[in-house]
């Protein structure tokens, strides 16, 4: 299966940051501020989107795949209005587990980097163990 995954494809996603994507939109307390730059979540999001691309091929129907490990280091803030291009690229296999090097660039430079592991799953056992989580 890991024969289908290219180690030297490197996926990018890219999007231009809004202001529901900073930091300061994740505020929920009146009295919680933070800057107007790039939240993390946002970056990390879209590192599981590049990789997430990656594995497209491997789905069969009813399948997705799924963030399971993450070690990330945001290092730069992005300004409303900046462009980021976010990356991953196919490390290897560790049992279920499908490795990534994934990396965030604005105009600046690198803004992020680390690795992301995901698995691929039906999505309906997915649902229902989520389902099962709810609680009464």
């Amino acid at each position: 299966m890991t024969s289908l995954l290219d180690p030297e494809r490197v996926e990018t996603v890219a999007l231009t940051v809004e202001p529901s994507m900073t930091a300061d939109a994740f505020a929920r307390d009146p009295d919680e501020r933070y800057p107007l730059v790039l939240a993390t979540p946002v970056m990390v999001a879209e590192m599981e989107r590049a990789c997430a691309a990656l594995l497209r091929p491997l789905l069969q129907a009813g399948e997705l795949s799924v963030g399971a490990r993450l070690e990330v280091a945001h290092v730069a803030p992005t300004p409303v209005g900046g462009r980021v291009r976010t990356s991953a690229r196919f490390t290897g296999r560790e049992g279920v587990l499908y490795w990534f090097n994934v990396w965030s660039e604005d105009a600046g430079g690198k803004i992020g980097q680390g690795r992301h592991a995901r698995a691929i799953l039906p999505q309906s056992a997915i649902e229902s163990r989520a389902a099962d989580r709810a609680g009464p």
